[in-house]
């Protein structure tokens, strides 16, 4: 398979995208990489340029652009390039640690929608901290505006990709409302809650409450992305507070409090990693016609290796192929108001 990648993507560019992608490499002799951008900037970063081919390019999608625009007139940008790579056949999947806004652009009018989907949804995968598990959420932010039936399309997709990728038989899913019963939320959630209870191929299990997304409560959690995006900024905004809060404690809490540290430095170092959500791979595109995945601008050469691990699965387990045909198959999939 081959995976292209926008080198220049992120805050830190080909520094840290390419260790990651050669150690990548290195873990899966059956994929080839693309590397978009600055060649002379890539090449730098390359210790071992087998399976890694240079694309050169001129330009370079900056974060404070604004993404359609930036996507249109930038035809030489890195991440542009990359996705007509992926549009023609060149490339199986694109990853980038660059612009969402651009990348949701990119993925939207060059590589497209799968038909019948109105709108993709952003979707990580993010840590049950009750059970050791992970769980998936969307839309994080591809959309700040859905109707009942987009986010009856994010539980169909959401459901696919738990039952493809991480290999659960009957996802739990639920809807993020700011109640549990059925009658909560606003029009557009109480729309969304009926549409998506009347799909019997669903493990659908009501709404859940932004307190209970940690607790192992649900698979596949299905939300619009302003609230999504919003919930997802808490959580990692409390998890930095967490553990600056700890480590102030110790290192102003006099000799036993610094004692007590080192004696917990390996506990505390489980409970960082637990926050890193970023160990379960990117923020995946879903709803395009290939697999188009996002991690963050300051990605870690960790992040992006494990984010190129999860799209081999993608690939390898034809998750979006899958996602193709079901639409093309099922047209309640489509328009699920035709249920009634």
């Amino acid at each position: 398979m081959k995976i292209a990648v926008d080198a220049m993507g992120g805050d830190n560019g080909p520094t840290t995208i390419i260790p990651g992608v050669e150690r990548a490499r290195d873990q899966f002799p059956d994929i080839e990489f693309l590397l978009y951008g600055d060649e002379a900037k890539i090449r730098a970063e390359i210790k071992n340029d087998q399976r890694l081919t240079i694309v050169a390019t001129s330009e370079e999608i900056l974060a404070d652009e604004e993404p359609v625009k930036a996507v249109r007139r930038k035809k030489d940008a890195s991440m542009v390039v990359a996705a007509h790579a992926v549009k023609d056949g060149e490339a199986d999947a694109i990853f980038s640690a660059g612009s969402t806004g651009a990348l949701l652009a990119a993925g939207l009018f060059i590589i497209g929608r799968i038909k019948g989907i109105d709108r993709p949804g952003l979707m990580p995968t993010l840590p049950d901290f009750r059970t050791g598990s992970q769980f998936n959420i969307l839309d994080i932010g591809a959309n700040a505006d859905s109707k009942p039936e987009n986010l009856y399309q994010f539980a169909v997709l959401g459901n696919y990709y738990a039952k493809n990728m991480r290999g659960i038989e009957r996802p739990r899913i639920a809807l993020l409302n700011n109640g549990t019963e059925p009658d909560k939320g606003d029009l557009t959630h109480k729309a969304a809650y009926q549409l998506i209870a009347a799909e019997k191929d669903f493990n659908f299990i009501g709404n859940i409450e932004a307190r209970e997304l940690l607790n192992g409560r649900a698979d596949v959690v299905v939300t619009d992305g302003f609230t999504g995006n919003a919930a997802l900024k808490s959580i990692e905004g409390t998890a930095i507070s967490i553990l600056h809060l700890l480590k102030d404690s110790i290192m102003n809490g006099g000799v036993k409090a610094k004692l007590g540290g080192a004696l917990l430095k390996g506990s505390l170092g489980t409970l960082r990693d637990n926050f890193d959500y970023s160990r379960y791979g990117g923020a995946v595109l879903l709803g395009l016609k290939a697999p188009v995945v996002k991690t963050h601008g300051t990605a870690s050469p960790d992040a992006v290796y494990y984010t190129i691990s999860q799209i081999h699965d993608m690939v390898s387990k034809q998750v979006v192929a899958d996602v193709v045909d079901y639409f093309s198959r099922n047209e309640l999939a489509r328009r699920p108001e035709k249920n009634d």
